[in-house]
Parts: structure tokens; C-alpha cells; sequence
């Protein structure tokens, strides 16, 4: 399925396995399950971001629009699209597709 985003007027087509994600703005401080307060200026190696995803190439096969997807902030480049920022991929760079449709019992532990 390909999905057209409006830049300028001008019509995007997402082309092969590139998907384009709105990371969520919440980009503070962080207080864990615990209740500690981790401040946003608090290093942490190699941590996964999800992103939700607002467009997508026509050989896209394991996501869709609107699902959450969870990747490496080392892997993205990023695009300003009609004044806002988002976030290119490649579907190989998502490690997991968090969405409604998705069976509860995959087997997985994330």
C-alpha cells in the first residue's frame, strides 16, 4: 500500500521498503515503573525509541499506517515533511510492530 504525505503542495510517494515515523514529542524526563525520575539528559547506551508510522513504501509487508514501530536512533535519518520533522527508514532497520491486529501470544518477550 502506498501512502501519499502533501509537502509543499507537492505529492510524496514513499518508494520500496521505506517507511516514514513521527517519533511522539515527549522527548523529557522519564520516570520508570519504580517512580525514579531519570532526568533527559541521562545517557543510555543503545536504547530503542518507537515511533508511530505515517507512511510507508509499496514493499512495506510488516507494517501498516497508524502502527508502532521500535528502532535504533543510530539507524534513521530524518526529513522535514510540510514544516514537521519525521524520521526515513528501512523496514530491515525495525526490530518490532506494536499494533491492535497483532495476536497477544507471539511467543516473544519484549
Amino acid at each position: 500500500m502506498t501512502v501519499i504525505v502533501t509537502a509543499e503542495k507537492l505529492p510524496i510517494k514513499m518508494l520500496n521498503d521505506r517507511l516514514l515515523v513521527r517519533i511522539p514529542t515527549a522527548d523529557g524526563e522519564r520516570r520508570t515503573s519504580g517512580g525514579i525520575l531519570i532526568p533527559a539528559t541521562a545517557q543510555i547506551a543503545k536504547r530503542l525509541v518507537w515511533a508511530e508510522v505515517v507512511a510507508l513504501g509499496q514493499n512495506v509487508r510488516t507494517a501498516e499506517v497508524g502502527d508502532n514501530v521500535l528502532f535504533s536512533p543510530d539507524d534513521r535519518y530524518e526529513v522535514e515533511v510540510g514544516g514537521k520533522d519525521y524520521i526515513m527508514l528501512r523496514e530491515r532497520d525495525i526490530h518490532a510492530v506494536a499494533a491492535s491486529r497483532i495476536e497477544a501470544s507471539t511467543g516473544l518477550y519484549l
